[in-house]
């Protein structure tokens, strides 16, 4: 793929969101154009990961402008692999909403494209001043998403997250941007690549990057400013809160492992901070998901204990702890969606993710409940799923590097991470056929399900299956990560050259400078 084509997967959905937000409404025509455009920016991504088969970089310097005014477009293996998962996640959570019926405005497919635009944007750039403004173009989209696409009912509950996440992610922006003008302060550019190896070199650059680290740290919910994630994700739609699992956490993460191979060149003195940090992470992750009732807030807790685990890659900065790392990011991103819209399919069917309220969910869904069984054990990194490879090579990583108390951690945190997902299982899937409290059948939104009175006071309820539209997205991602278990050389392959990319950062930075 030619470096001058690379904006394009931030102006296209761009442009395309403009024309749709002014176009009259056309429900259908909205679906199938926002999913035309999503799939062209997977297939982009797909064609990005042949053309790094080999290694390298290329980079463009939006408009022909001269270094340092031109807005810097780059991309690797890394990058190309975000691009395509970050794609197949918007398809397969677009298609959900869709399904669910969380899409019937006519500024929900402009809003979601705006969303893509932003993302593809935060990868791609160059430069860390335009990675605010891209991840900013990111959030203004989500804020609206948030709301939009929120259930109808409990509504306090729901202005109360979307407070949450709207102030939290206003105050990472301000402490980021700060970051960013601290940095051009003390070294003179804020383009990524004029800035390898300055923090290695000199401290004060470190102090500035380490504040643009610390608010990505926020943006990707690391211990200990972690609450708002598990407060504010179960508070909108299943489909929005997969969406945002797989992308905005994700992005930063992403970014974290690109300032700091480029800017610290790996400087080792300071990983010992990660390796501390994210190991709590882990660990206050996963004893968070213990206390809670409702399955979403579940797997939001666990999104903050896999955080951990994904970031320990860049802490041990080994050719095999990044191998993992990205792997891990990779596969996290695809069951942690899954997870969520195999119990979100429920969640809009059954009217509540509260556990106990309705059990039995396996015998009459059995499709949903083998999708969410799969990628419940792939999350806890267990064979032949894809999560068994990403924590078996980053506890192996963790050992050659010595690091045995992170090994021991990441251990015991799975086996806490099992005992979870069985508690989703039993609480929900598992169990006699359903029969529900009168205030769960109160909570379910009209038309979800009938109600006929059972002989012990409580209702037992006749319900529609889920249908295949709307268990096809969670069971498409449980299949690729089972796909990619089965098949992890293929993947291990690719995040070996995306790793290479990141130990020796030559070949990006040389691809930027000569853009």
């Amino acid at each position: 793929m030619s470096a001058a084509l690379l904006p394009l997967f931030a102006g296209l959905p761009m442009i395309i969101a403009g024309v749709l937000a002014f176009t009259p409404t056309r429900r259908h025509i909205h679906v199938i154009v926002m999913m035309v455009t999503i799939a062209a920016s997977t297939a982009g991504g797909i064609l990005l990961i042949l053309d790094f088969l080999d290694g390298g970089a290329i980079a463009h310097g939006v408009g022909g402008w001269v270094a340092g005014i031109a807005i810097p477009f780059a991309a690797d293996m890394f990058t190309a692999l975000m691009l395509t998962v970050t794609g197949i996640l918007s398809l397969t959570c677009a298609w959900f909403a869709v399904a669910s019926g969380r899409a019937q405005s006519r500024f929900f497919a402009p809003m979601l494209l705006v969303l893509l635009a932003g993302v593809n944007g935060a990868l791609l750039t160059a430069d860390l001043f335009n990675l605010f403004v891209f991840i900013e173009v990111m959030l203004l989209p989500s804020y609206g998403l948030f709301l939009l696409a929120a259930p109808d009912r409990a509504p306090i509950r729901r202005i109360a997250g979307a407070r949450l996440y709207v102030t939290i992610n206003l105050l990472t922006s301000t402490v980021f941007l700060i970051g960013v003008g601290f940095l051009y302060g003390t070294a003179g550019t804020v383009n990524i690549a004029e800035l390898s190896g300055m923090a290695a070199a000199d401290e004060t650059v470190a102090i500035a990057t380490a504040v643009c680290l610390f608010a990505l740290g926020i943006k990707a919910a690391v211990v200990p400013v972690h609450g708002w994630l598990a407060r504010a994700y179960p508070t909108t739609s299943p489909a929005i809160t997969a969406l945002f699992s797989g992308l905005h956490t994700k992005v930063a993460i992403f970014a974290i492992y690109r300032v700091y191979a480029v800017v610290f060149d790996g400087d080792p003195r300071f990983l010992w901070i990660g390796i501390a940090v994210f190991a709590v992470t882990m660990v206050v992750g996963v004893l968070g998901a213990v206390g809670e009732n409702t399955s979403r807030s579940i797997l939001a807790f666990h999104m903050v204990s896999q955080i951990g685990y994904i970031l320990l890659g860049v802490a041990l900065f080994t050719p095999l702890g990044l191998v993992a790392g990205i792997f891990y990011l990779l596969h996290h991103m695809i069951v942690k969606a899954s997870l969520f819209l195999s119990t979100g399919a429920v969640e809009v069917r059954y009217g509540t993710d509260k556990l106990g309220a309705f059990r039995g969910v396996a015998k009459t869904e059995p499709l949903i409940a083998a999708a969410f069984f799969v990628a419940a054990l792939s999350l806890a990194g267990l064979p032949p799923f894809s999560g068994f490879v990403a924590k078996l090579s980053l506890i192996v990583a963790a050992q050659d590097a010595g690091e045995i108390v992170a090994v021991v951690v990441m251990i015991l945190v799975s086996l806490v991470t099992l005992l979870s997902m069985l508690k989703i299982w039993s609480g929900m899937f598992w169990g006699s056929r359903a029969r529900e409290a009168d205030a769960s059948i109160d909570a379910a939104p009209a038309g979800a399900a009938s109600a006929t009175a059972g002989a012990t006071g409580t209702l037992t309820r006749t319900r529609p299956r889920i249908g295949a539209s709307l268990a096809a997205p969670a069971i498409v991602l449980a299949v690729i990560t089972l796909g990619l278990g089965l098949g992890a050389e293929l993947l291990l392959g690719l995040a070996q050259i995306a790793a290479d990319g990141l130990l020796d950062t030559s070949a990006y930075v040389e691809a930027v400078l000569g853009s």
